[in-house]
């Protein structure tokens, strides 16, 4: 069996790197309807400890992790744990 990567997204909170689909910019108008939705359909975990979203990362459950890192430092984040394997 493979070993689990985590992934810090900031504040000592962690996402499982295997289960992250993409890393995302909440800027745009699709992603903030997307963010939205989730939030009524109860998927969104907010890991943003009160500061302004970043970076929503997606995973293959659909669910929505809110975080306070740019998309840039969570993907170098997954890149290196990719590297130390």
């Amino acid at each position: 069996m493979k070993e689990l990567q985590s992934v810090n997204i900031g504040f000592g909170n962690i996402v499982i790197a295997q289960r992250i689909i993409a890393v995302v910019s909440p800027e745009s108008a699709p992603i903030k309807r997307m963010i939205q939705e989730g939030r009524e359909n109860g998927c969104v975990i907010d890991a943003t400890c009160g500061r302004k979203t970043k970076a929503v990362i997606v995973t293959d459950s659909g669910s929505l992790v809110l975080s306070a890192l740019l998309p840039e430092t969570v993907a170098s984040r997954i890149s290196k744990e990719n590297d130390t394997q």
